[in-house]
């Protein structure tokens, strides 16, 4: 029998590794349900490593990166000590899942929760008074969130008799690596990552997804999501067999299934249409996973909540396989909390300087441009705020942090006060983007015909429409009270009658 497990342990240690990342919804939920797919993973001879986000709470509002950033916001107030308590609230809920049948396990877990949480509460009270959080001290804030998430799944593995590793990534990217986010910089950090794996022996790691802090910010650099892009970069390190990325859905569907009842699940789909929906509104994966890790490595997306489940596989299409006329797209999606910007010029936009100015602007307030029409005096631009990516998504139930709101109000009006410099200004809020996404649209004939007439048989209003700036994606901007019903009107006419 020895033997046997011997030569089981030699032949998962000579595989090729899977790389599995959970999100924080699962740590905080499932956590015994990771630890089963972690013991499967195993039994099947699969030789893996665990990356983690930082546990969410009820809703995303709750959840540890967005208190950790609330904390960070009351330490630079004058005379606040509102983050201590915020502190304690996140002590507290982590030590309340301490609880092992190992009683060893469990003390040390709490030790390292208690030592994490009281190094941060020293940190914040460090903070100077001032109106921003500086860039730095916000990474080294938001980095517990993950070492918490981490700790906690190590403890849980070696508890399920699973010998683990923990590993702190906050330092893995080299005091003489200058960031400068190209190729070359994320193959350094994808081998420093690996080398770090590679140290576990058979130990199965347990990496934080935070993975260093970064000029200007690691959030401002690359959003929300950076969890996945640290999976994907030590897929990419260690040449792994698959990545995937366990959700609480199936996988890719095409569209929503939790508000279109019909939304049929997708067996696999292209990175770029992984891409462009992910941008129109989808939570599929960071679009940086997909550029790291393909055409190499294919990345799964699975549901912790239904492991048997194939998923959606995301993988370069072949072009042998690919229809010449598709008869209907491969998913629909709406992105909310859109504005739109109308700026009438006195002169001609043609001028490329008027153009380049307008876009400064936008940025420098947090403004990113969706979409985009002009005629000669005229401009309009669906803008949407950074400020949910960078601090997080509102909740399924709307709601949103009320000073992150009124930041971004704030944002707006200053952006309208310089653009109106270069002509009157006007703006239309509580906006949706819907949109196709599909390989060849462009192919399709009366695909965007089919969408328009859907939407306007329905008397749902189109503000704008863009077609033509990419291949594969047709968008329109509508009312926001009318998203719902539009998303389920063009499913209804676009795939449930051609399937």
């Amino acid at each position: 029998m020895a033997a046997q497990v011997e030569h089981q342990e030699q032949h998962r240690r000579a595989s090729q590794r899977v790389l599995l990342k959970f999100g924080g919804t699962s740590v905080g939920k499932f956590s015994q349900e990771i630890a089963r797919i972690a013991l499967s993973s195993l039994s099947q001879n699969h030789n893996i490593a665990i990356v983690c986000s930082a546990r969410s709470g009820k809703s995303k509002a709750e959840g540890t990166t967005n208190r950790l950033l609330k904390a960070a916001r009351e330490a630079v107030k004058p005379n606040s000590t509102g983050h201590r308590a915020i502190v304690s609230g996140i002590l507290h809920e982590h030590l309340n899942t301490a609880k092992f049948k190992n009683p060893e396990i469990e003390e040390r877990l709490k030790r390292d929760i208690s030592a994490e949480c009281n190094a941060l509460e020293k940190l914040l009270d460090s903070l100077p008074k001032r109106e921003d959080v500086p860039p730095e001290a916000e990474d080294k804030i938001l980095s517990v969130g993950e070492k918490l998430s981490a700790q906690y799944l190590t403890a849980l593995l070696e508890d399920h008799g699973i010998r683990a590793q923990y590993l702190d990534l906050s330092d893995v990217i080299e005091p003489d690596l200058a960031p400068s986010f190209n190729q070359e910089f994320y193959r350094e950090v994808a081998h420093a990552i690996s080398r770090r794996i590679e140290l576990c022996g058979d130990k199965v790691p347990v990496l934080t997804g935070y993975f260093g802090p970064l000029p200007g910010g690691l959030l401002k650099q690359l959003g929300r999501g950076y969890s996945d892009l640290c999976a994907a970069l030590a897929a990419v390190g260690t040449k792994a067999k698959e990545l995937q990325v366990w959700k609480e859905v199936s996988g890719v569907y095409t569209a929503d299934p939790s508000k279109v009842p019909t939304a049929k699940l997708l067996s696999s789909i292209d990175p770029r249409e992984a891409n462009e929906l992910t941008f129109y509104g989808s939570e599929v994966i960071h679009h940086f996973t997909v550029e790291q890790c393909l055409p190499s490595i294919p990345i799964r997306i699975k549901n912790v909540l239904a492991p048997q489940s194939p998923g959606t596989l995301i993988t370069p299409s072949s072009q042998a396989n690919l229809q010449s006329h598709p008869k209907r797209p491969t998913a629909v999606t709406v992105k909310h909390q859109i504005t739109v910007v109308n700026v009438h010029s006195h002169r001609k936009v043609e001028d490329a300087d008027f153009l380049a100015q307008i876009c400064k602007i936008l940025a420098s307030w947090s403004l990113n441009i969706d979409l985009f029409e002009k005629n000669q005096f005229h401009i309009s631009l669906a803008v949407h705020s950074k400020m949910p990516i960078i601090k997080g998504p509102e909740d399924r139930g709307g709601e949103q942090d009320a000073e992150d709101l009124l930041n971004q109000h704030k944002d707006l009006q200053h952006a309208i006060e310089e653009l109106s410099e270069y002509g009157s200004v006007d703006v239309v809020k509580n906006m949706a983007i819907i949109s196709l996404v599909g390989l060849q649209l462009k192919r399709s004939i009366g695909i965007a015909g089919r969408l328009f007439t859907a939407l306007g048989d329905n008397n749902i209003n189109i503000e704008m429409i863009s077609q033509g700036a990419s291949e594969i994606s047709i968008s329109c901007v509508i009312a926001e009270r009318e998203a719902l019903r539009a998303l389920n009107v063009v499913h209804t006419d676009l795939f449930t009658f051609l399937d």
